[in-house]
């Protein structure tokens, strides 16, 4: 398997684990994966009549930074982009929030029990 392949596997695993945990705290799954040019969003729930966007940051561990340090501006308004986009592409006049959801996985995909942190409306 080549490295970029190893990179989605790695990533879709953080976006299962991080949905199974927002889905454990009452959040429904609308949508993974929404990409357009300007970038992409990991995941679209929803949290009563919220529209949340997540973007989610697996890392093994903390020892550089924590995960949501990487959740740069430039990168913050990428997401607002195409999250607007989402939301005209889908005629949703409706409020919305962006989340980070940190996944910890010390031993990578194989990690039993990684650790989760999710940061509601993480930024604007």
């Amino acid at each position: 398997m080549t490295m970029s392949g190893d990179v989605k596997n790695r990533g879709l695993w953080g976006e299962s684990v991080a949905r199974a945990h927002l889905e454990s705290r009452g959040l429904r799954f609308m949508e993974f994966g929404y990409t357009t040019r300007f970038g992409e969003i990991d995941l679209i729930m929803r949290d009563g009549d919220i529209v949340v966007f997540v973007e989610v940051k697996l890392r093994r561990n903390r020892d550089f930074a924590e995960a949501r340090e990487f959740v740069t501006q430039a990168k913050r308004k990428r997401l607002r982009t195409t999250a607007q986009i989402w939301l005209n592409a889908h005629d949703a006049d409706e409020r919305c929030r962006f989340d980070v959801v940190e996944v910890y996985a010390s031993d990578g995909v194989r990690t039993e029990r990684p650790e989760v942190v999710h940061i509601p409306d993480a930024f604007e």
